[in-house]
């Protein structure tokens, strides 16, 4: 008895002695961390956490496919220098109080969702030569027993084409409208539940963008779709956009659907009435999608189920510890 209650006791010391080495042994594994690089990852947000993710995948395909597109060490390099842009504005925005540093800190997100769509008619074909936009015109007639696009046209005149063009131009006002409010609001969780879900919904379809290129009804149909959509203001404008911003490539799934889908969303969790106001203008923005010859109807389908899945997984990856960046106060 004396014998096993020794044993028990010399094997319950060692158990403590580990125990204590164990929590001695941890905070010095975390000061081996660098307290700049420390300092650098409390900076971070959900946000960062995907836009340096997205990078970070975008540059390991660049460098396995790199033969496959013209200059791919042009976007390494200059995908590096958006990653290092980041690192240091996210650092500057928890160390200074500066209202500047802290504006672009919010705001920067709508340039790099710029950035990184217009850069798709780049490397749209970084794995794949060809599109595959067959597969979506079975879809579509399929679906529709027509080719909607070529179908809607029946409808064509000044003031609907004006309209349409309208609706699908309010993509832009989804981008901002909500985020303007809880930005004047000051409210930090919500404004980067939207960033951060917005985000989620774009860089998916970036990716899929690269693996299943699709370059539109307007590329792909020419000869049905090939009566103009002559119209007003709103037709000359989006025109103008489109003659130097139109990317040839990333038409599936439509991200004006998937952006403006987590805008309705978020509205609906933090402003309802907003929801109800965008709810009829969400509608005609799908329709002018295929209407305007931008979009497939399958492009629609799919923007709206990556919207809802990217604000589901921006607002779940908002709960996680750390999602909300870091400021100076």
């Amino acid at each position: 008895m004396r014998d096993f209650v020794e044993r028990n006791s010399s094997e319950g010391t060692a158990e403590n002695q580990a125990a204590q080495w164990h929590d001695a042994a941890a905070p010095s594994r975390a000061e081996s961390i660098p307290r700049g690089l420390q300092e650098i990852w409390r900076a971070f947000g959900a946000f960062e956490w995907l836009s340096l993710g997205y990078l970070a995948w975008m540059n390991a395909a660049l460098l396995i496919f790199h033969r496959n597109i013209a200059q791919p060490g042009l976007f390494i390099v200059l995908h590096c220098w958006v990653a290092l842009g980041i690192v240091c504005l996210a650092w500057a925005a928890a160390h200074f109080r500066s209202k500047i540093v802290q504006f672009v800190r919010h705001w920067y997100p709508l340039a790099l969702y710029l950035f990184f769509f217009e850069e798709l008619g780049w490397i749209v074909h970084l794995i794949f030569p060809g599109w595959f936009d067959r597969w979506l015109i079975d879809f579509d007639y399929s679906f529709a027993g027509v080719h909607p696009t070529a179908w809607l046209t029946q409808f064509s005149n000044p003031a609907l084409n004006d309209f349409m063009q309208f609706a699908y131009m309010t993509y832009f006002l989804y981008l901002v409208i909500l985020p303007v409010i809880l930005y004047a609001s000051k409210e930090r969780l919500a404004f980067w539940t939207v960033m951060a879900s917005t985000a989620a919904a774009n860089y998916f379809i970036y990716v899929v963008a690269v693996l299943f290129p699709i370059e539109s009804p307007h590329f792909s149909l020419p000869a049905l779709n090939s009566k103009p959509l002559a119209g007003g203001a709103f037709t000359a404008t989006i025109n103008f956009i489109e003659r130097f911003g139109r990317v040839h490539g990333g038409a599936f799934p439509s991200a004006h659907v998937a952006g403006s889908m987590v805008a309705l969303l978020s509205a609906w969790r933090y402003r309802r009435w907003l929801f109800w106001v965008c709810l009829p203008f969400f509608i005609a923005m799908c329709v002018a999608n295929v209407y305007g010859r931008y979009h497939y109807v399958a492009d629609v389908i799919a923007g709206i189920a990556v919207g809802a899945a990217g604000f589901s997984a921006g607002t779940r990856l908002m709960d996680r510890r750390g999602a909300l960046p870091e400021i100076a106060e």
